[in-house]
């Protein structure tokens, strides 16, 4: 079958250990099931594991790709769940061995991929593949973060930093939805008026000082907005964080955060049966996930290129290889 893996890594030059080719068909274990891949959608987890962020050298080569959308053996549509643990009460991102499709198992970049039965979700018919396929990383990790990390009702204020990327543009768009008043932050002046589209309520330049204070600020960027995001909370307010593209060890500041009981909340993907929740209010409430491009398999690479030099507003989508 035709796959796209990461055979080396580098992290100045991530894109030498791309390689597009054929693979072997994957092993089935018992409890587990093939499904053939009709979408899968491109995260920075891809890149980080390129520049060998996350990965072990003897896991090499390895398929990338977290997210998939796809049919099962039997015949049903299904959105694929990335996360590869036991459920410690009821959540397997709490699961200490917990892993993610390409981590330790291959991934979904290719025209099947092996996963936990348990880890299928039933695809609504309202969502396309292409749609279906940009939830279980992106969307997922931005729907705890809003409505279950945050702490927030709606109607309340939040700061989304660093629009563009496939989680904030989430955010903007499920927060909109979801009846909460969005701010956005963007280097990218274009970026800014396409999170006005998408549904943020007020755009800023980083750092930009905010006409009141936020109830909860959603992180992604990190360590070059961290200092801004402490300033725009309210007292009592929350930073939620799933990321940390910029940089992971910021001035911690902390005379503001217990000062003005500021709390400071990690989030990571979600759970299944969030996921499920997930496709179920994209259905009832017509959002549907910003796909930036849509390519096929053996283009990967262009993809690639495009994520890693930030020209990418919303989900990069594979489809298929040519052809096949």
């Amino acid at each position: 079958m035709f796959a796209v893996t990461c055979t080396s890594t580098d992290p100045d030059n991530p894109l030498a250990g791309l390689t597009l080719g054929e693979r072997p068909e994957p092993e089935v274990p018992g409890g587990w099931a093939v499904v053939t891949v009709k979408a899968t959608a491109l995260n920075h987890h891809d890149l980080w594991t390129l520049r060998g962020v996350g990965i072990r050298q003897d896991r090499l080569p390895i398929v990338l790709g977290c997210d998939a959308a796809g049919v099962d053996e039997d015949g049903n549509e299904v959105i694929v769940h990335s996360v590869i643990g036991t459920p410690v009460q009821g959540d397997e991102t709490l699961d200490p061995k917990r892993s993610l499709l390409s981590e330790s198992h291959d991934g979904t970049f290719a025209e099947r991929v092996v996963v936990p039965r348990a880890n299928l979700v039933p695809k609504p018919a309202g969502l396309s593949f292409e749609e279906a396929a940009c939830l279980p990383t992106a969307w997922l990790t931005a729907y705890r973060m809003l409505f279950e990390k945050s702490g927030l009702e709606p109607g309340s204020t939040v700061l989304v930093q660093g629009a563009g990327g496939g989680v904030a543009t989430a955010l903007i768009a499920l927060g909109r939805a979801g009846g909460y008043r969005v701010w956005a932050t963007s280097r990218s002046e274009d970026k800014r008026a396409r999170a006005l589209e998408l549904g943020a309520d007020q755009v800023f330049a980083p750092g930009a000082r905010l006409p009141e204070r936020v109830g909860a600020v959603m992180e992604t960027v990190g360590q070059a907005t961290w200092d801004h995001s402490l300033k725009s909370l309210r007292p009592g307010g929350r930073i939620v964080v799933s990321g940390a593209t910029s940089g992971a060890v910021p001035p911690a500041d902390l005379n503001r955060v217990f000062f003005l009981q500021l709390s400071v909340v990690g989030s990571t993907m979600g759970t299944r049966d969030q996921l499920g929740r997930l496709a179920t209010f994209l259905v009832q409430t017509g959002v549907r996930p910003i796909v930036d491009r849509v390519l096929p398999l053996d283009r990967a690479q262009e993809g690639f290129a495009a994520l890693e030099h930030g020209e990418v507003f919303g989900k990069v989508v594979f489809t298929p290889p040519t052809g096949r």
